[in-house]
């Protein structure tokens, strides 16, 4: 069994219950705890509403890939649409680490490529795991981010 770790976000319809079902899907009955939700300003350069963010840690024996499975499933399951990158959706769902596995592939790479480029990401996984995240790393993270409270709070 092994830590991993994932990113949530929406911006369109109920934001709360897009991440309740993020949640239940990728957990797939494993144990995890939920970072609070923090409503962050869009990255990209798409004019869209802020959204809603939080990180995941699961405690898994599954696969990056099968954790890739279930982060798409998820997606699919809030009606996420792929018309334009970066765009608004119900749901966003990013495996960003899977213990100490490096994956480098067309539909998968862990760590996740930008994970220390965004604030959105970097507090909230912070928050749940202080010794993936570095002052430093911290620091350089893009973006606002505003902690608004727990998914059970905001439902």
């Amino acid at each position: 069994m092994r830590r991993a770790h994932f990113s949530l976000g929406s911006n369109l319809g109920d934001r709360g219950a897009h991440l309740a079902l993020g949640v239940a899907v990728v957990s797939s009955g494993e144990p995890y705890r939920l970072s609070r939700v923090y409503e962050t300003e869009p990255v990209g350069g798409v004019a869209q509403d802020d959204f809603w963010n939080l990180v995941m840690e699961l405690t898994t024996a599954a696969s990056p890939e099968e954790l890739l499975e279930r982060a798409r499933e998820a997606e699919a399951r809030a009606r996420r649409v792929r018309d334009q990158r970066w765009g608004p959706r119900t749901l966003d769902v990013d495996v960003l680490l899977v213990g100490d596995e490096r994956r480098a592939s067309a539909g998968l790479t862990v760590p996740h490529p930008r994970l220390y480029e965004r604030a959105f990401v970097l507090v909230p996984l912070r928050e749940l795991a202080p010794d993936l995240v570095s002052d430093e790393q911290l620091a350089r993270g893009v973006g606002r981010v505003v902690a608004l409270g727990t998914l059970e709070s905001l439902r």
